[in-house]
């Protein structure tokens, strides 16, 4: 039995994590096993991710679409607690879940599509650079919102609703109902894609830039369960300093996709007229409407969605190793 000592045994853990880099960056991210693993690995991280964290994404809808209001107002929220509060009482538990099919149908390529594009990006770039990082993660966002915006319009439609959770339009009637009255175009099912993509390109610029290059830089864990508890920190951080960059195009997104404060009249139109817009009325402040709920979801999330990834992806490259 031959015993390593503490050294030796980080060298091998360092060793072991180099060969995993080797082999992944000498794949071809065209190829069929590398898309097939991206997309199974990223499309688990986005179907875990939604199911834990869905409802504070609902609450962030909430209070992004908030203009005026009391205290009084049974649908006027003062905070995180107040609106799952008033929610669960006013229109049921389940209301918290409103909008969880577009979500759940989309965040699986979603999330697929995030982690392909970004190692194909970065592909492209030639390099392992943190410059590399943000400008593949940049890329992905753009890409993924572009693909999933019709999905965020109708999520957005069924968040926005407050009638009981058991009464409310299903997915399809609201994407029928917009398609019908709005068409597919940038009044219907496309409208506020600048602002999603936004809000994707630099949540992913900063979500794969920061975590990247910091965890290239610093050292892994021996032990898996402090590898992945590691991961799971920095992706939180990550969430979060992307949370605050974005969320400004987050608020303008909601505004344009959900209800027009007066009906029948398109108050909010662009994404920086928007933002604008917003500014002047509401002030500054008004910008960050719904950042508690949003930084409580993609925090965690954002952690949440690395470590599945990476757990994911290391163990189908171990179980469909290279020829």
């Amino acid at each position: 039995m031959v015993v390593c000592t503490k050294d030796e045994r980080q060298s091998l853990v360092a060793r072991k994590h180099c060969k995993m880099s080797q082999r992944k960056s000498s794949s071809s991210p065209f190829s069929l096993k590398v898309v097939a693993i991206n997309l199974a690995a990223g499309g688990s991280a986005g179907f875990t991710e939604i199911c834990i964290m869905h409802p504070l994404d609902v609450v962030k809808t909430r209070f992004q679409i908030q203009t005026t209001g009391k205290p009084g107002d049974p649908n006027y929220y003062t905070s995180v607690y107040d609106c799952i509060r008033k929610m669960a009482r006013n229109e049921g538990v389940l209301s918290l879940y409103k909008g969880v099919l577009p979500p759940v149908l989309v965040e699986t390529p979603k999330r697929a599509v995030k982690f392909l594009t970004f190692e194909i990006y970065k592909k492209i770039f030639g390099s392992s650079t943190p410059t590399t990082f943000f400008l593949a993660g940049l890329g992905s966002g753009t890409t993924e919102a572009i693909l999933v915006n019709p999905f965020e319009v109708v999520k957005v439609a069924q968040q926005a609703n407050r009638s009981q959770h058991k009464v409310s339009p299903s997915t399809w009637a609201v994407a029928r109902q917009i398609v019908k009255n709005e068409g597919f175009g940038f009044r219907g099912l496309n409208k506020g894609v600048t602002a999603t993509i936004g809000r994707n390109g630099l949540f992913n610029m900063i979500y794969f830039g920061f975590f990247h290059t910091v965890n290239s830089k610093i050292t892994q864990p021996e032990n898996k369960w402090r590898q992945n508890f590691q991961k799971f920190l920095i992706g939180l951080v990550a969430g979060v300093l992307g949370c605050l960059v974005n969320i400004p195009f987050d608020v303008a997104k909601s505004r344009i996709q959900g209800p027009q404060p007066v009906p029948g009249e398109i108050k909010y139109r662009s994404t920086f007229g928007s933002i604008g817009l917003v500014y002047r009325e509401e002030g500054f402040r008004a910008l960050y409407k719904g950042l508690v709920p949003k930084v409580l979801r993609l925090g965690p999330g954002a952690g949440i969605m690395m470590i599945v990834y990476e757990n994911v992806h290391g163990y189908l490259t171990k179980r469909f190793p290279d020829d």
